[in-house]
């Protein structure tokens, strides 16, 4: 049995490798959002575009490895300025973590979250169409959100596959969710909670945003508010393998990007202040480009740094930073770079990209799935570390930044998980999302 699904996992990743590069590019068929002005704030969202998943993300399979990955090695990009990371630094060499179990008995879990609204309940995604909620009493989760009949989760990378909370949901009940829908489209929408936020409504669904995805795979999915208030999500390359519709560098479609949106309004705007309202040709959406399949980023909750896990295609996964205070518009690299290494070619101009601040080369890893910085009170030899994993492996990384203001990171467990995600409770402890159905605490002995 264990073989058969090795070669099933190989055959899946062989095909999103070698998937032809030849095919036409499919014409963008979103318009772009309406930039945000104190008259246009209720301006009708106009369709927009979807985010990467792969079959070298959270939705294959793949057994687990006990077999090390080449652990990452930290490039030469400087480390965050004192103010941007506590003082003293993290000592990586000083844990030991491992991975005590939350809840077991899931179907398919790719995201836990929590809604910030004093509950302290977490909130798990499930791929194939429904959200839970789990409360602090030892209970069984309850349902939250069911939206299975409109979810398309038949490719291993489709599904239901974000959620955030709106910053006010405690007052307001808004929340947004990414799915690919039943022809395989990426949907962004906003729910409404009931009154007691205890279930969201189903019928309370307004789109937002929506684009026909022209591949299965790369349906990212990745939703997650700013400290500046703002919707930021996750979208891939389009799918098929090596860029295949030439979006990675194309500021004409947000496919290859994170957007940033407005949604405090009936209908979804642009900032005025996105990097490139001003730009002729390119999508005023875009907040950065140049990626493959981010899947999942996050914001440290105590500086705002952005950190940006992106797929690689056949060799190298890789970890991406941004601080905070940042006016975006970075460019990543993807397709004249994987990692930090160029893509198909021994050579490649690298000028006006940001190289990424970790990667790790493919062995029995093959996915990256991005974490979070440890804000939390119970573990206090992780504070101010970035944790993030591999899918395949079940390997786990620790990163930040040393004495000396280079990056240091240092592969920190070797699990059974299928890492498809990492989480984080309202108290900011940290969470390991095993997509075989089981949610873990990652604790330091």
């Amino acid at each position: 049995m264990a073989v058969q699904l090795a070669l099933t996992v190989a055959t899946l990743l062989l095909l999103a490798a070698c998937s032809s590069d030849s095919a036409a590019p499919v014409p963008e068929t979103s318009q772009p959002l309406p930039v945000a002005t104190p008259a246009a704030a209720t301006a009708t969202a106009l369709p927009a575009t979807p985010t990467p998943t792969a079959t070298d993300t959270a939705t294959t399979a793949p057994p687990p490895s006990d077999t090390p990955t080449a652990t990452p090695s930290a490039t030469d990009t400087p480390a965050p300025t004192p103010t941007d990371t506590p003082t003293p630094a993290p000592d990586l060499s000083a844990l030991n973590v491992e991975l005590a179990q939350l809840v077991d008995g899931l179907d398919q879990p790719v995201l836990a979250t929590h809604a910030d609204d004093g509950s302290g309940r977490l909130f798990i995604v499930e791929k194939g169409g429904t959200i839970l909620t789990l409360g602090g009493d030892g209970a069984q989760p309850q349902p939250f959100l069911d939206i299975t009949g409109r979810v398309g989760s038949s490719s291993s990378e489709q599904g239901l596959l974000g959620l955030a909370f709106d910053p006010d949901f405690a007052a307001n009940g808004r929340f947004f969710v990414y799915y690919t829908d039943r022809n395989g489209d990426t949907v962004i929408a906003r729910f409404q909670a009931s009154d007691d936020r205890a279930t969201g409504e189903p019928d309370s669904e307004v789109v937002l945003l929506t684009q026909d995805q022209p591949a299965g795979n790369h349906n990212g999915g990745m939703l997650a508010f700013g400290p500046d208030g703002y919707l930021y999500a996750g979208l891939g390359d389009g799918g098929g393998a090596g860029d295949r519709y030439d979006n990675g560098q194309n500021l004409g479609t947000i496919l290859g990007t994170i957007i940033r949106l407005d949604v405090s309004g009936d209908q979804a705007v642009v900032p005025v202040d996105n990097p490139l309202v001003s730009q002729d040709s390119a999508r005023p959406e875009i907040w950065a480009y140049g990626l493959r399949n981010p899947w999942r980023f996050s914001f440290d909750r105590a500086t705002g740094d952005l950190w940006i896990a992106d797929v690689g295609q056949n060799q190298w996964e890789e970890i991406n930073f941004q601080p905070a205070g940042d006016p975006g518009g970075e460019n990543y690299g993807w397709p004249i770079t994987e990692g930090t290494h160029c893509y198909g070619s021994d050579t490649c101009d690298t000028a006006g990209l940001t190289m990424p601040v970790a990667e790790y080369e493919h062995g029995p890893g093959c996915s990256v799935s991005g974490g979070y910085v440890y804000r939390g009170a119970q573990q206090p030899a992780m504070q101010g570390i970035y944790f993030y994993g591999d899918y395949c492996s079940g390997q786990i990384w620790g990163l930040a930044a040393g004495a000396d203001g280079q990056w240091q990171d240092a592969q920190l467990l070797d699990s059974d998980a299928q890492i498809s995600a990492f989480g984080e409770t309202e108290s900011g402890e940290l969470l390991v999302v095993d997509y075989g159905g089981t949610i873990y605490r990652l604790v330091n002995r």
